[in-house]
């Protein structure tokens, strides 16, 4: 699947991982490309994902409580791994 790596809204930013998480549900890619797509968008769009430790009210409404759970999940193993 291929990602941007800068985008312009938060809006463009929840479609594709909206599309990135509904992807691996439907089993079209495997979960490392899963993490690395996620890993990808958070690194270069964190100010569009996330602020004041939580998600932006727009890609809260975009992608859905299912969705961000599972973007918390890999995010979540990102930042443990970041501190061994």
């Amino acid at each position: 699947m291929e990602l941007k790596l800068f985008y312009r809204t938060q809006r463009d930013l929840a479609i594709d991982l909206n599309k990135l998480v509904d992807s691996y549900w439907q089993e079209e890619i495997k979960e490392n490309e899963l993490i690395n797509g996620i890993k990808n968008l958070y690194e270069h769009n964190q100010e569009k994902l996330i602020k004041n430790n939580e998600f932006t009210k727009v890609v809260q409404q975009q992608c859905g409580k299912r969705r961000l759970a599972v973007v918390e999940k890999v995010l979540e193993i990102k930042q443990e791994n970041s501190l061994v």
